[in-house]
């Protein structure tokens, strides 16, 4: 595999447990934020449909029975 594209797959990897993180940090979820961000570090696009599907979803259907 050239390096060029060793980099680009470590910034990807990068901004997704970055991403992740700091959203987790927006949602409330102070002690788990570490644990989805250093889990978006390890691989792509599994931790990134997790966190949607167990945090995100949950948050919106919360968020839509309030109304």
């Amino acid at each position: 595999m050239p390096y060029w594209l060793w980099g680009c797959l470590a910034v990807a990897l990068l901004l997704q447990g970055t991403l992740i993180f700091h959203n987790a940090q927006k949602r409330g979820r102070g002690k788990w934020a570490w644990f989805w961000g250093i889990w978006g570090l390890t691989g792509m696009p599994t931790p990134l449909i997790c966190y949607l599907l167990f945090v995100v979803l949950p948050d919106r259907k919360r968020a839509d029975r309030k109304l």
